[in-house]
């Protein structure tokens, strides 16, 4: 009976123990399965973010911003046109110094990295100095104020030009050789020429022209008298 006991016993609990064993590997197999598909959902989660970014920012076609300052504009499309860049003319600058029609800056700055196809903003220097008024100074200043106010513009000045006038009273304006009318222009640092007066008037000069002339008539009319 005891035998016959203990059998029973051994197989229920084997039963028992085999049940619960296919259920905990049932489980473990359902757990790793479910790891599995969410571990490859993850993965192809990652992959299709990562496909997604590399086309909306096109790594792979990053370029390095040249440098194209102080290259003619020419020069500077070929340069930027190697590298897949484009180009838009956003503002012009005058520098005596650098060469006309030259880039004087980019933006983005050269050495920046960018996608190909973008577009950079070119500064360029003009091809000609831009103008600007100058003062009105002719025959309503004296010589003192005149350089005043031009040299307070900007401009230059070269070695006067006298005539018979007022002295140190400015008659007039030139550029280049040529009279300034009332509100022209020149080139900023252009040298001017002032047309002062060296304190002889008009009068004076014709007086003595004239007594000049007078005395070469007396001259002659006493040696006509003399050899008579």
């Amino acid at each position: 009976m005891n035998c016959l006991y203990f059998f029973r016993f051994f197989c229920i609990f084997e039963v028992r123990y085999t049940k619960e064993l296919i259920m905990k590997v049932r489980s473990i197999r359902l757990v790793v399965s479910h790891l599995l598909a969410m571990g490859l959902l993850l993965f192809v989660l990652i992959m299709g973010v990562m496909f997604w970014l590399n086309k909306y920012t096109r790594q792979k076609e990053v370029v390095i911003v040249p440098e194209i300052r102080g290259m003619t504009l020419a020069i500077a499309e070929r340069r930027l046109h190697i590298e897949g860049l484009e180009y838009v003319i956003a503002d012009s600058n005058y520098i005596n110094r650098r060469l006309p029609g030259s880039v004087l800056e980019c933006t983005p700055s050269a050495g920046q990295m960018v996608k190909k196809g973008r577009t950079i903003y070119l500064t360029i220097n003009k091809e000609r100095a831009p103008e600007y008024f100058v003062p009105d100074v002719a025959d309503n200043s004296s010589l003192r104020q005149a350089e005043a106010k031009i040299l307070a513009a900007g401009f230059k000045l070269t070695k006067h030009e006298l005539i018979a006038g007022e002295k140190d009273w400015v008659y007039d304006v030139k550029y280049n050789g040529q009279s300034l009318a009332r509100g022209g222009k020149a080139p900023m640092e252009a040298a001017l020429t002032l047309v002062v007066g060296n304190g002889l008037t008009r009068n004076h000069g014709i007086i003595n022209s004239m007594e000049e002339d007078g005395d070469t008539d007396d001259d002659y009319e006493d040696g006509t008298e003399r050899h008579r």
